[in-house]
């Protein structure tokens, strides 16, 4: 059910598409959702991916980390094949490894490690102080106001529809708020899904995933004043994509992104971060580079 700031069919279409088709013992079929832009997100090959991965290790075993690359734009027409290869099997740890394949060619690589539940030494970093989320103006609300900036004013809409299955809200102004006038590279937003999902922890996972993907270089574009790709002034895609998940977390409750860049040269950029949930749990760490170029003439 949702509590009125997202879309709880968008939700239900979300979940549909992370529930691949299995063609064979280790091999599945997805497809693709809307796209705002004409590639495949990565986020959504990324979960799909994990799904795929997960269907093939004993329930027992979840994530523990990911580490991908995003090999070719992906095609949003074309159904998507995942072969998944069972590399190790071991009492603590599962590995595998999945190539997606468009066309005849890869477009994703993943390797992923799985371990079942285990105790241990326990410390983490300190939860950065955020303001409330239901403080925070919704996607609804806040990206009308920034449509005049966008090279096709119709890309706030489709962005709405795009992200309807997620409550994604910016606690300082977006990329796209503040053109022009460079800022800390650094992030933060809270997220959480449209509606309430069922108790399946790697479903939770997978769409962490998939929302990790979202916001994770925006620190980049903050700190040169850049609006991003619906303004026009820089062209980027992501490279690679890294995940550790270090503690439970559900994505149907409020879990902050904390987000920055070290770096950027060379045309790449690098993002970090780091997902608290809303109790100060560190729940997941993320890294990823993009591609950042300002457009040529």
């Amino acid at each position: 059910m949702s509590d009125g700031t997202g879309d709880s069919d968008a939700l239900d279409d979300l979940l549909d598409l992370l529930d691949l088709e299995r063609i064979e013992r280790d091999i599945f079929r997805g497809v693709s959702r809307f796209a705002v832009v004409p590639r495949v997100f990565g986020g959504q090959v990324a979960a799909q991916a994990l799904v795929a991965a997960g269907r093939t290790v004993p329930e027992d075993r979840l994530p523990h980390s990911l580490h991908a690359y995003f090999l070719r734009p992906g095609d949003p027409g074309a159904q998507i094949v995942y072969t998944v290869d069972r590399i190790r099997d071991g009492r603590s740890f599962t590995a595998r490894r999945v190539v997606a394949v468009q066309h005849g060619q890869p477009i994703f690589h993943l390797s992923a490690s799985f371990q079942p539940a285990e105790e241990g030494l326990e410390h983490q970093a300190r939860m950065p102080d955020a303001p409330d989320p239901e403080t925070l103006p919704t996607a609804a609300e806040m990206l009308p106001l920034y449509a005049d900036r966008f090279v096709d004013p119709g890309v706030a809409d489709r962005l709405l529809v795009a992200r309807g299955a997620v409550d994604l809200r910016y606690v300082d102004a977006p990329p796209y708020g503040s053109v022009g006038a460079p800022r800390e590279p650094r992030s933060q937003v809270w997220f959480r899904t449209a509606g309430k999902l069922a108790d399946d922890p790697l479903l939770h996972v997978c769409l962490a995933t998939y929302i990790s993907d979202m916001t994770l270089l925006d620190p980049i574009l903050l700190v040169h004043g850049r609006g991003g790709w619906a303004v026009g002034d820089v062209v980027g895609a992501s490279l690679d994509h890294a995940m550790w998940f270090h503690r439970p977390f559900r994505v149907d409750e409020w879990l902050l992104y904390d987000q920055e860049s070290p770096s950027s040269s060379g045309g790449r950029g690098l993002g970090q971060a780091r997902i608290y949930t809303r109790d100060g749990r560190l729940a997941i760490s993320v890294i990823q580079e993009g591609v950042i170029r300002t457009p040529r003439d």
